[in-house]
């Protein structure tokens, strides 16, 4: 609940409009025990007083009645009448909507067919025949006001129920024996529930809003009861000659609508599981940069140069070190394997290369990343936008949530190609065609029209690898490229990449954390933990020694096979919390060589040998050791 009003702290606009509404329903709450005027007492005498007279402090209406007390009065019934409106249409318009998405089939069809005839009615004549029908009146027009705004909550609920009802968890509740009503209510309806309360803070203002409506043309609150809608309604008569007994109500209904309207939105954002790391805004097209000192300088080696990169996330006051000094570079055809546990900074390095992180709350706060002499960090938007796909390009995890399902892998192909560089269609198609040929799938020809959900996942993250070679990149980002896969296609993957990096002479960056992969495909090897590099070497080096502990601990965590019994080993306790990390080495909770010395001060990378290592006490002394 505190992470909630943080959050919806942080959106200054929701914040007034919670809390102007706050003081409008305070006041209504407290309306019985205001030191105000009956509202239905009529005094002709004293009819359209102007504002401020003696008594009075808004007026009179054309009844001499005080404005101030009915203006209150009339609030109050107006917000619970909306309140009570968005509260039935919720419960019964989810409640339908859940079924719905949940049964699916004829139970499904039935009911949104019936949804659906609702819809096709303007809402607002559907709510003038319902009161028409019952008769006018406050509870009327409420029942109708819910009533045409159950086809809206039906409807979007049942969206979301769709998607859940056959997720893994709902089976296992099956699998347990638990009834439909059980797994509705237990299962279904937490999942749905900020869904509902978003579209009930979204849809309430507009409740209000249509019930005075009703109201205005007398189908709604009766004389002498007064609502916001009947107020307005009795004084346009009076317009041009008393326009303030117009301007009240009116501008009452605009506070209150527009201030529900501001919440709403905050909520919405609020309640977003995504948005909960504090970014309430749209990410920047790039990385936002903030170096806290002069960027190393000088013409960068290899094809990619990273040196001391550091990347930060800053959530209110909490400031995540996720990369803090880490030096990497590529050689032209060579794979670099970048290996280590989830949360120890890969990933983040890697989208820090081309400013892919997103802004807010992520930040770069030193270092530099050379290509081609240039230094990206803090490159022009333009120059990045030209460099990404093209020059440096980049293979996801799951290619399934990364290639657009409604589009043809062919199609994407050549999009990738015509963003970059003019070509005319029947060569793009060619061209594609000629991709898919190189990443060996099978009939190409006919497998450039197919879709992403037609293929398997394979031959989806094949595609994804002929999408990052389509402009003849010199630097392929591989982020876990084949963990989603089995064995049997992760070991084709890795053997295709291998051959197209041989070929094309391309650089590849390899992330990871299994030794298997990094043993098969990587000619170098960068360990890290914590947000730094820990390790680097030839891959045969340091499969043969391994020198920090942490990378000793990795490889016993692999399976061998044909090597006869050993006990499966597993590193103790869990990374460190990159938000608080400790003075010294970062791994020292952990480690079974770990003394005094380690968690003093920062431990400075030593090299040798053509190896380097961040410990005090490697597990293998380098050869010629010197300070780095």
């Amino acid at each position: 609940m505190t992470q909630f009003i943080k959050l919806l702290a942080r959106n200054q606009l929701a914040l007034a409009g919670g809390i102007i509404l706050s003081i409008v329903v305070l006041v209504s709450i407290l309306v019985p025990i205001l030191p105000l005027q009956p509202p239905d007492v009529t005094n002709t005498a004293d009819r359209f007083m102007a504002p401020f007279s003696e008594g009075h402090w808004l007026g009179t209406d054309h009844l001499g009645r005080d404005l101030l007390s009915r203006l209150l009065w009339g609030t109050r019934l107006s917000l619970a009448v909306g309140a009570a409106a968005a509260i039935v249409a919720a419960v019964i318009g989810s409640a339908i909507g859940i079924v719905a998405g949940y049964f699916g089939g004829t139970t499904d069809n039935v009911i949104m067919r019936g949804v659906d005839m609702l819809m096709a009615f303007p809402y607002i004549l559907l709510a003038l025949a319902i009161v028409a029908a019952l008769g006018p009146g406050l509870m009327n027009a409420l029942i109708a006001v819910a009533a045409v705004n159950i086809p809206f909550f039906a409807r979007n609920i049942r969206g979301i129920t769709v998607g859940i009802a056959h997720k893994e968890f709902v089976d296992a509740a099956k699998l347990a024996g638990k009834g439909h009503l059980t797994i509705l209510t237990t299962e279904i309806l937490p999942n749905v529930v900020p869904v509902i309360v978003i579209a009930m803070s979204t849809t309430i203002g507009w409740m209000i809003l249509e019930t005075a409506g009703l109201s205005f043309l007398g189908l709604g609150s009766q004389p002498p009861q007064a609502d916001l809608g009947s107020m307005l309604g009795e004084a346009r008569s009076a317009l041009i000659t008393n326009p303030h007994t117009s301007v009240v109500p009116g501008l009452m209904i605009f506070i209150i609508v527009m201030s529900i309207n501001l919440l709403g939105d905050g909520v919405r954002d609020a309640l977003d599981p995504r948005l909960r790391s504090g970014a309430l805004s749209r990410p920047k097209p790039t990385t936002t940069v903030a170096r806290q000192s002069s960027p190393p300088h000088g013409p960068g080696e290899g094809v990619l140069d990273i040196r001391e990169l550091e990347t930060q996330f800053h959530v209110g006051k909490r400031v995540f070190k996720a990369v803090n000094q880490v030096s990497l570079n590529i050689e032209p055809g060579e794979c670099l394997g970048v290996i280590g546990e989830s949360g120890s900074g890969k990933s983040v390095t890697a989208l820090s290369v081309m400013g892919l992180v997103a802004s807010p709350p992520g930040v770069i706060t030193g270092g530099a990343v050379f290509h081609g002499g240039q230094d990206l960090v803090g490159a022009r938007y333009s120059t990045l936008r030209r460099l990404r796909g093209d020059k440096v390009a980049y293979i996801f995890q799951d290619p399934l949530s990364t290639l657009h399902p409604l589009i043809r892998v062919g199609e994407q192909l050549a999009e990738a190609i015509r963003v970059h560089h003019p070509v005319g269609k029947a060569e793009l198609r060619q061209r594609a065609i000629d991709l898919l040929n190189d990443v060996r799938i099978p009939n190409a020809e006919s497998r450039v029209d197919s879709y992403p959900h037609e293929m398997s996942g394979g031959m989806r993250q094949r595609v994804a690898i002929a999408m990052a070679l389509a402009n003849e990149p010199e630097v392929i980002i591989a982020d876990e490229p084949t963990t989603a896969l089995d064995v049997t296609v992760q070991a084709q993957v890795l053997s295709l990449l291998d051959d197209l990096r041989r070929e094309h002479n391309v650089a590849i960056m390899f992330i990871t954390h299994d030794f298997g992969v990094v043993a098969q495909l990587c000619d170098r090897v960068a360990v890290m933990y914590g947000g730094q590099i820990v390790e680097q070497g030839t891959t045969d080096d340091i499969l043969a020694n391994p020198a920090h502990p942490y990378t000793r601990k990795l490889m016993e965590c692999v399976p061998e096979l044909g090597a006869g019994r050993r006990e499966l080993a597993a590193i103790p306790g869990l990374p460190p919390a990159v938000d608080d990390l400790p003075p010294g080495c970062a791994f020292a909770p952990r480690c079974h060589k770990a003394q005094a010395e380690c968690t003093k001060a920062p431990i400075e990378m030593t090299r040798g040998g053509g190896r380097a290592v961040r410990c005090l006490y490697p597990e293998t002394k380098l050869v010629e050791e010197e300070p780095a």
